[in-house]
């Protein structure tokens, strides 16, 4: 694997104090824990053709190309606003994105898409099993029932595990990994630079929320066997640029700093990171199978 360079961009981090003063920044999340996961970071350039234009915890993606952009994920209904000044400050045209992709169905990733959708006119992309959860607006959601809604945004194309998204010179393929909702969806692709070929995997959620059961009384039928595909997926992918829907999954916040200070080679190549971070999420899952399944 060729060695990158880090790169000599600016990535200012807003203090508090400037989030709190500039209106654009104004959320409106009611819980401290929101807030804190939606508090911006400088949007920058990640590799070759890939940027981060998400917020401090809660990650969304543009990949762009002379033919037009992609967004993955919106972020909270709150942070739309945020992912749209973040395109157009690193120098793209929000009106030139023409695929939204979704990661999975909660509201704190797919609360923006309606209003991006409005503002953008591009086509939504999610999995079959999420659409439905994703026209609902988040209700009747198996572990949040109608308690975590967001605005309702319709699906334009709905994918199966295996599929692709191709807009100009990229190209994303669908990864089923449910479990953490029923359509929890982790993408591929592969950037360029410099010559060099990287695989890019953003890893929907592996996560298992607080009250989710999985084999007594189960929280849906099969969840079980849901995370044991989640994980037999993600054990397979290759990964040299490891990215994901909760900035906490790869360091987001480190490896900003890390790049900031001109660090080498660029940190956002991590398989080994990625790795651990499976490894990691497979042992939480299979702690709770074996919980739940004791006398």
């Amino acid at each position: 694997m060729t060695t990158i360079p880090a790169r000599k961009i600016p990535l200012l981090l807003p203090s508090l104090l400037t989030f709190l003063l500039f209106p654009a920044y104004t959320f409106a999340q009611k819980d401290a824990q929101s807030r804190a996961w939606n508090l911006p970071v400088e949007p920058f350039q990640i590799l070759g053709n890939l940027y981060y234009v998400g917020a401090k915890e809660i990650a969304s993606y543009l990949i762009a190309t002379p033919q037009g952009h992609i967004l993955l994920d919106g972020g909270f209904a709150e942070t739309a606003p945020m992912i749209a000044r973040h395109v157009e400050r690193l120098g793209f045209r929000l009106s030139d994105v023409k695929i939204l992709l979704s990661s999975h169905a909660h509201y704190d990733h797919a609360g923006g898409l309606a209003e991006l959708k409005k503002e953008t006119g591009a086509k939504l992309v999610a999995s079959e099993r999420d659409a439905p959860l994703l026209a609902a607006g988040g209700k009747g959601d198996f572990r949040w029932g109608d308690e975590l809604t967001f605005p309702l945004v319709q699906a334009d194309r709905t994918v199966h595990d295996g599929e692709q998204v191709t807009l100009g010179d990229a190209t994303l393929t669908a990864h089923l990994t449910p479990g953490h909702t029923k359509g929890c969806t982790t993408w591929t692709m592969r950037v360029e630079e410099a010559g060099s070929h990287y695989d890019v995997v953003f890893v929907g959620s592996p996560t298992i929320n607080p009250g989710v059961r999985l084999a007594v009384d189960p929280s849906y039928p099969g969840i079980a066997e849901d995370y044991a595909t989640t994980f037999r997926v993600l054990k397979s992918l290759p990964c040299d640029v490891f990215l994901g829907a909760h900035g906490s999954f790869f360091g987001l916040s480190e490896k900003i700093l890390r790049l900031k200070k001109g660090a080498g080679p660029n940190p956002f190549l991590d398989p080994q990171g990625y790795r651990a971070f499976v490894t990691r999420s497979e042992k939480v899952y299979l702690d709770q199978l074996k919980s739940e399944r004791a006398p």
